[in-house]
């Protein structure tokens, strides 16, 4: 089950009954336009004991079109990378 934004808030209000809903929603709102700005910027976004997104450029290509075999020039793209924290990596495998 994935968790999605509402659900977080959610999760985040019911913590915190003493912030209001929207404020906590603001909070939520600039802390993810500041990894998604940062990310565009070609900088690399590390929580502490979570993990660290970078951005990686995807190199030009000729690729395939597997419905119909024609060849497609793909132009460079830029991908985001995750790599967990090792704190994070003993917790999903139950290493504490």
């Amino acid at each position: 089950m994935a968790i999605v934004k509402s659900k977080l808030l959610k999760q985040l209000s019911d913590s915190y009954p003493n912030f209001l809903k929207k404020d906590i929603e603001k909070f939520l709102n600039i802390i993810l336009n500041e990894i998604k700005k940062t990310l565009k910027r070609g900088e690399r976004v590390e929580l502490r004991g979570f993990g660290i997104w970078s951005t990686h450029i995807q190199k030009a290509r000729i690729s395939r079109n597997p419905k119909t075999g024609e060849k497609i020039q793909t132009p460079e793209k830029k991908t985001i990378h995750f790599k967990m924290a090792k704190e994070l990596f003993n917790k999903l495998n139950n290493n504490e």
